[in-house]
Formats: structure tokens, sequence, C-alpha cells
């Protein structure tokens, strides 16, 4: 009897949170948008509704179109989390590609994704408790139940500036080319992600403490746990790449 109310009640908690989505969403809907209407539906395939998503540089998850940004406004609950970061994959449905490049499918709902940075956002390191033979600790994606194993080597701190040489043979001397989010950290992430994901703020803060940097700046040893850990740099190319975009 206790078991059957106990499963009752946390279908209850589902059901409200349900009518809490939903109710977001309908006052999301109350704003004008000329690119999209939040539980619009597809014109190819009306069964299917869309809704439109934003991911900030914190992993916070917002309605896109939210007036609001901010702790109070996002979504927390980790039943949603985990189903709506477990699903993230590049958008190639042909629809809003360009604007929004990642989504996350539930049954008949399409849920398109932006970002400010990338979709995948590691907001701590715990200890891995389940299975400590394979690494020690884990990173726990936006606040959710999802971890990816932290891999010390793959951290990689992106450079305010890069040197670019200049065409013309008179002048020698280098241009700095501006990064776009020079300064933040990044690891390794499943490829369906884009192969790398970024470390929150107040993370990377800690991590980069940790750092031991050469002479140009550019962190090259990770100290952790007692251990002293060369960076490979390997998403170096990959992130600035995505940067000059």
């Amino acid at each position: 009897m206790i078991l059957k109310l106990s499963t009752n009640i946390n279908r209850f908690k589902w059901y409200d949170h349900f009518l809490f989505i939903n109710s977001l969403r309908h006052q999301s809907n109350q704003s004008s948008s000329k690119l999209y209407i939040q539980g619009q539906n597809d014109p190819e395939r009306p069964k299917i509704r869309e809704y439109f998503y934003y991911i900030d540089h914190n992993g916070m998850l917002f309605l896109d179109d939210s007036r609001m940004k901010n702790f109070t406004s996002c979504f927390k609950e980790k039943q949603f989390l985990n189903f709506f970061f477990k699903n993230i994959k590049f958008n190639k449905m042909g629809r809003y590609e360009k604007e929004f490049p990642y989504i996350s499918l539930c049954g008949i709902e399409r849920n398109f994704i932006r970002c400010d940075d990338v979709p995948i956002v590691y907001t701590h390191i715990v200890p891995n408790t389940k299975d400590s033979s394979k690494n020690e600790f884990n990173l726990i994606i936006a606040n959710s139940d999802l971890a990816f194993p932290f891999n010390p080597e793959s951290l990689y701190m992106l450079p305010e500036s890069i040197n670019t040489e200049k065409d013309n043979d008179d002048d020698d001397d280098d241009d700095q080319s501006i990064l776009k989010h020079g300064g933040r950290i990044y690891h390794e992430a499943d490829d369906r992600f884009g192969s790398y994901g970024l470390i929150r703020s107040m993370l990377a803060q800690e991590i980069g403490n940790l750092f031991v940097l050469n002479e140009q700046k550019i962190p090259i040893i990770f100290k952790w746990n007692g251990v002293e850990y060369r960076l490979s740099n390997r998403l170096a190319s990959i992130v600035i790449g995505n940067k000059d975009k």
C-alpha cells in the first residue's frame, strides 16, 4: 500500500511538472516572434509540435523567447533535464538548422536549441561512485544526473587571441586575431555534441588555478588530486575552428 501510494505521488509530481512546463510555454506564446511560435506545428507534419530553447554559458536551460533568463526562470527538474540533454544532437531536420543548430527530440515534439556557446556545459566535478576502476571523477552535465568521465589531459583553455600572419610581406609583425569566448575552458564530450563541452565559469575559475602555464601563458600542465597531467590541447584546432566561423 505504501509502495503504491509512493508511486502515485511520483506520478502526480511528474504530471505537475508537465503542467508547469506547458504553462511556461503558453506564457512564452504571448510574445510575438517572426521566426517561430512556441508550440507551432510542422506544416508538412501537423502532428509534430515545435518548441524553441536556449542554453546559456552556465548550462541553464530556458525557453528561447523568455524575456528574463536567470536562475529563477530556468528549468530545474532533474527528470526533464536528464531526458532533454540525453537526446541532444545536431539539427539535421531541414528546419531552423542555421538559427537552432541543435535539437532534442521527445516523441511528437521537436525541441530546437540554440546556445551561447555549446549545448553541453559541465557544471560540477564529482567522484565516480559507480565504477571507480574506469575513472575517479565525472563531470556533471547542466545540473542534471548525466555524467561524462573527467579526463584531465583533455582540458583546453581558449586563448584571448592568436597570432595570424599578414599577407603583406613588407610587414613582419603578426596580426592579433581576437577570439570569441577567449579564456573559456573546454573538455572533451561525446561526438554527437560536437566532441567538446564548456566548463561553467564558476568551475573554470577553480580549474584555472590548477594550471601550469608556459612562457606564452598557455596551460601545459594540470595539477589534480596529487598528479600532474600534461595537457594534450588536442581540442585547440576544433574549438578555434568553430570560434572563427
